[in-house]
């Protein structure tokens, strides 16, 4: 409870989103200088959505020191994911940067083509990339937010899934981030809960179609997770008291989901799929 930074935090200039690490204080804790690998994924070739900063960093370099090949797909965050890709590069393997607009189905299969042409196969796709914003009433919801919402959280996932499967081979993984969300939703972030619970849903039956192929589907349930989305979607009063809601009284930070992602994507989760990994600082998914 006390490794890490505990709230109240400093007021702190709101961004817009996409936001950028670099305006947060503290600085999210990716395991830049603690993580250390052993070989668990050697060779393994990589995409992860949304690894320009956040949890997507920090899989970005467990992945790598692990011994993983790192595509980044990312926004427009150039800058972000620029230093995704050294911190990549630092531990070794070979990092690509793929910015663009994963709302886009043709973009969704760029991505995989240009993993393709860059490594040659798809082991592991980790559908990470995320969209929210906090409404205090129903009315306040555009019906373009809500499509964005839907089109980044859970369409986007369906486009990469579908184009990733040709070059997917037994033993490969997929793996989704869901939320604390999906169980336990927040009436101010309507529809990126209502997201994060067809993410948990299209996880479990996807599991069960790709069982017979021995492609492993998993998704990981972050509770409040201290990354750039934080400031840049929320009034400053939750920003200040984030994480102090859940028995660990703080927010996680990205490198304690960093092994999770790790332990799902190498041969030891073998007999796992389907499942839902929570990493919420004690607070119970139901």
């Amino acid at each position: 409870m006390t490794a890490f930074p505990k709230p109240p935090f400093d007021n702190q200039r709101q961004l817009t989103p996409p936001a950028r690490d670099a305006d947060m204080d503290p600085r999210p804790d990716y395991g830049e200088a603690h993580y250390k690998g052993s070989g668990r994924l050697a060779s393994r070739k990589a995409i992860i959505t949304g690894g320009d900063s956040g949890i997507g960093r920090a899989v970005a370099i467990a992945f790598a020191r692990e011994g993983a090949d790192v595509l980044v797909s990312y926004y427009d965050e150039h800058d972000d994911a620029k230093e995704t890709c050294r911190l990549v590069e630092e531990a070794g393997r070979k990092a690509v940067a793929m910015p663009g607009d994963i709302k886009d189905p043709r973009h969704c299969r760029r991505i995989i083509d240009t993993a393709v042409a860059e490594f040659g196969q798809v082991d592991v796709l980790v559908n990470n990339a995320a969209h929210q914003k906090t409404f205090a009433k129903p009315e306040d919801i555009s019906d373009e937010e809500w499509e964005v919402t839907f089109a980044t959280n859970i369409h986007a996932m369906f486009y990469l899934v579908k184009a990733a499967l040709p070059h997917m081979k037994a033993g490969a993984s997929i793996i989704n981030t869901t939320s604390v969300q999906a169980d336990s939703p927040s009436a101010p972030l309507l529809a990126y809960a209502a997201t994060k619970g067809a993410i948990q849903n299209f996880t479990g039956g996807l599991a069960q179609m790709l069982a017979e192929r021995d492609i492993r589907v998993n998704c990981v349930a972050p509770g409040p997770i201290w990354t750039p989305l934080i400031p840049s979607t929320m009034p400053m009063e939750k920003v200040r008291t984030f994480g102090s809601q859940v028995p660990m009284q703080r927010p996680g930070q990205p490198c304690e989901l960093a092994p999770v992602y790790v332990m799902l994507a190498s041969p030891e989760a073998s007999y796992v799929s389907g499942a839902t990994i929570a990493v919420t600082g004690a607070q119970l998914i139901i």
